[in-house]
């Protein structure tokens, strides 16, 4: 699928253009990373001060938030050119990754939406050589615990797999991989998962919608190398499309 297709699926399935996100949660987000709320801070360590403006207007330009400061509710955006743009600066690196024999962990925070990307592009990175890591499962935390279903790391609780933006899932695995003595060196992940991975130094690329202010700023800094923005929770098969335009850009060296 070509630039101009994948943008109008984009668009169609609500991935990009106009988004399901309310506009006044954007905002308080911005301004709840900024006080390093538990379930917005993603781990992200802040390399500087920034202020609340700063981070609107990173926003605009990475994410395609509306830039109009006087739009205060209703429904926002994501800019479809912001995402096909990261996007191919995404799958350019998580082929050089695989083409380098990288040992990548994939998880995600968002079981009922991201879940069908990596599962993808763990199986595409093992088949072209690269090593996909697996942790023994398990690990307690919050109440439940981490488990690995078809090679991607998530956050189970009361029998369920839950939504999370919690860093420390993400550390406690690294933790565990480290003493194992296979520490990952790159990580494909979203949220917490990317936030902390990003923070600790490993070459990290993720996934955020709007209302994720964290990886975009991560980003900025330069501990997250990639941030795509794009709703994190549209229906599964919704971003099919978006897993082909990845798989197809395999790298021309390999």
């Amino acid at each position: 699928m070509d630039r101009e297709a994948l943008g109008r699926h984009l668009e169609q399935t609500k991935i990009t253009g106009q988004v399901a996100t309310a506009r006044e949660i954007n905002l308080a987000h911005i301004t709840g990373f900024l006080d390093g709320n538990e379930h917005l801070e993603f781990g992200v360590d802040m390399r500087r001060f920034w202020t609340w403006d700063e981070v609107f207007d990173l926003m605009v330009e990475r994410c395609g938030i509306d830039p109009d400061r006087d739009h205060r509710e209703g429904q926002d955006t994501i800019g479809t050119r912001q995402c096909l743009d990261a996007l191919e600066r995404y799958r350019r690196r998580f082929w050089s990754a695989v083409d380098q024999g990288a040992d990548i962990l994939f998880a995600t925070g968002h079981p009922a939406g991201l879940f069908p990307i990596y599962q993808h592009l763990a199986a595409a990175a093992r088949e072209h050589g690269a090593r996909v890591l697996q942790i023994r499962e398990g690990i307690g935390f919050n109440g439940g615990d981490l488990r690995q279903i078809n090679d991607v790391v998530m956050f189970q609780q009361y029998g369920s797999l839950a939504h999370t933006h919690y860093p420390e899932p993400m550390r406690l695995v690294l933790a565990q991989l480290s003493e194992a003595g296979t520490p990952p060196s790159f990580v494909v992940a979203d949220h917490g998962w990317a936030g902390a991975a990003a923070s600790a130094g490993i070459p990290t690329i993720g996934i955020a919608d709007c209302n994720d202010p964290g990886l975009f700023v991560s980003e900025a800094q330069r501990d997250l190398e990639v941030c795509v923005p794009m709703d994190d929770n549209v229906l599964p098969g919704y971003y099919s499309e978006v897993t082909n335009h990845i798989l197809e850009g395999r790298s021309p060296a390999s």
